[in-house]
């Protein structure tokens, strides 16, 4: 397997700062706690890269709170290990955000996907060979060529939402992302609770 994952592509302006709402954090921190009990946010143990993120949007803003850069490995977080995406621009590659760590390298593709819908509230990116292998294709899949953390990766989700069912199934594979998975919802529980119920169903 080759590991594509944790690293920042886009182009980054970060402050560090203090950090997000411990209400947004501690509500992070309870859902992303099942997902990371099922293995599906943690760490390659080689080489030692973390993988998985979580985020949940800001009403009535333009910004969101995401889990920080390489956190996949923590077991629990704290607030200090979320940050908060103030701007963006998937054309350019650019991420603005604040808090006491850059947000994640999946963040451009968060940012992409709450543009989709005002419904979109919360986003999942999660990792599992199991529901890789056996979802890609099957539910509405991105190019194999597109990798993560990418403007193209963006675009893609534009495109799915658009032209298949993931607008109201709410998962998608990233096929060019080796054990990709983005679970969307209403809120934070939906859209966790969609990837725990087919994680529970194929495993």
């Amino acid at each position: 397997m080759t590991i594509d994952e944790g690293y920042i592509k886009y182009v980054s302006d970060w402050t560090q700062g203090p950090a997000p709402g411990r209400d947004t954090t501690d509500l992070l921190e309870s859902w992303r706690q099942p997902l990371f009990q099922a293995g599906l946010i943690g760490q390659y143990e080689d080489p030692g890269v973390g993988f998985g993120n979580i985020s949940v949007r800001c009403k009535g803003t333009g910004m969101f709170v995401i889990s920080g850069t390489q956190t996949g490995h923590l077991a629990r977080t704290s607030a200090a290990d979320y940050a908060l995406v103030t701007a963006y621009d998937v054309d350019n590659n650019r991420v603005s955000c604040r808090g006491p760590v850059q947000a994640s390298s999946e963040s451009l593709t968060h940012a992409a996907i709450y543009e989709l819908s005002a419904g979109i509230n919360a986003v999942v990116h999660a990792h599992s060979r199991t529901l890789w292998d056996q979802l890609r294709g099957r539910l509405p899949t991105t190019g194999k060529d597109v990798a993560y953390g990418t403007p193209e990766m963006a675009r893609e989700f534009v495109r799915l939402y658009r032209s298949t069912d993931f607008a109201t199934g709410g998962i998608a594979v990233m096929a060019g992302h080796e054990d990709g998975i983005i679970s969307i919802g209403r809120s934070l529980e939906e859209a966790t609770r969609r990837v725990l119920r087919i994680n529970d169903e194929l495993r």
